[in-house]
């Protein structure tokens, strides 16, 4: 497998506040891998997102990874004056892509998350879950190596959850890229990704292989056994 990130003994310190977010992270992901980051909120889940996404710097340490990184929010982050359409294609359109180029990204990944109906809707009008996968086909419109979700479903109630599962497990099949997600649910990390990587107080406690057949049963006996394991690192 390809290396796609390398972090080596990574902190992330703010001065100002006297606080250290991450301490002494490394770890690696591989091209095409699901990896998800789960732990207690404050341990530094989703500023190692942002250190992926370039967002903000390391303190020290080193980081390897690509710069086509794109990245869907806890809030869907679209913005209501511009239609579904207008959303997906916008990135595009600021890096002056072709029209034509722009049409076919903003039609191929508004079908791939089954909004393609939707496309001329304004946020206001769609459904939670319905904002979350224009989001989705946003950031996969400007082709990134690497999709970067920062607790994306956690406020949706359980049906659509369900649904945005099964539609991001499509989008990675389909589209065969790397995912780095953060999630506060153990149960959605051993239901989507490949490793889990546990946090606790800054630091990465334990970093587990999820070698579960799919589709993944949440009551099977080796999933509740992972679930059991994973519960039992944060506790301790």
């Amino acid at each position: 497998m390809t290396k796609i990130i390398d972090f080596k003994s990574v902190t992330r310190a703010y001065e100002t506040a006297k606080v250290t977010a991450i301490s002494d992270v490394s770890f690696t992901v591989d091209e095409g891998e699901f990896f998800c980051l789960v732990g207690p909120s404050g341990c530094g889940k989703s500023t190692t997102l942002r250190l992926i996404g370039g967002i903000e710097p390391a303190t020290s340490g080193t980081m390897e990874k690509p710069s086509e990184v794109s990245m869907v929010f806890q809030s869907g982050a679209l913005l209501p004056w511009m239609s579904v359409e207008e959303n997906v294609s916008f990135v595009n359109k600021v890096r002056n892509m072709s029209q034509m180029k722009i049409d076919e990204q903003t039609t191929k990944y508004l079908k791939m998350v089954d909004l393609e109906a939707f496309r001329f809707r304004y946020p206001r009008e769609l459904s939670g879950g319905q904002r979350q996968r224009v989001g989705i086909a946003r950031a996969l419109a400007v082709e990134p190596k690497v999709l970067l979700l920062d607790e994306p479903f956690s406020a949706l109630d359980p049906v659509t959850t369900d649904e945005l599962h099964e539609c991001l497990l499509k989008v990675w099949q389909e589209t065969k890229k790397t995912i780095v997600m953060v999630s506060h649910s153990i149960e959605e990390a051993l239901f989507l990704s490949d490793r889990i990587a546990v946090m606790k107080q800054g630091g990465i406690k334990e970093i587990l292989a999820v070698d579960l057949k799919r589709p993944r049963n949440e009551g099977a006996k080796d999933f509740l056994q992972l679930l059991d394991k994973i519960k039992s690192l944060l506790e301790n």
